[in-house]
């Protein structure tokens, strides 16, 4: 438990360092809200429509697609890197992994996700 106190110690010492400085912030930042300051901002413009609008899932599925493909990548680079190390064994078990990412590519694909009408 003795190896454990330099870690509670900084933790500690940055949750009463980051409330010190959100109160002073409180206590001594300016207080003057006026009405232009507290309308909505949006590019110097004046807000065209409410924030909460829906969007289509397009945008949803191109962006579960992107960060599938990104993480991917992220974990076929050790592998790659390693390769000549691991074996058959590794190799196996990548391409166990890709073909998991190929059937959801391929889901996707049969199911819309990637059109755009």
């Amino acid at each position: 438990m003795v190896d454990y106190v330099a870690i509670l110690t900084l933790f500690v010492f940055g949750g009463a360092m980051c409330a010190v400085i959100v109160a002073l912030s409180v206590f001594f930042g300016p207080n003057n809200p006026s009405k232009w300051k507290q309308e909505a901002y949006e590019s110097g413009s004046e807000p065209l429509h409410d924030a909460k609008l829906r969007m289509d899932i397009k945008f949803y599925m191109v962006a579960i697609s992107f960060i599938m493909f990104d993480v991917e990548a992220v974990f076929l680079l050790p592998w790659a890197i390693a390769g000549r190390d691991l074996g058959a064994y590794g190799f196996v078990a990548a391409m166990v992994f890709v073909l998991v990412l190929v059937a959801g590519l391929v889901y996707e694909w049969q199911k819309g996700g990637l059109e755009w009408e």
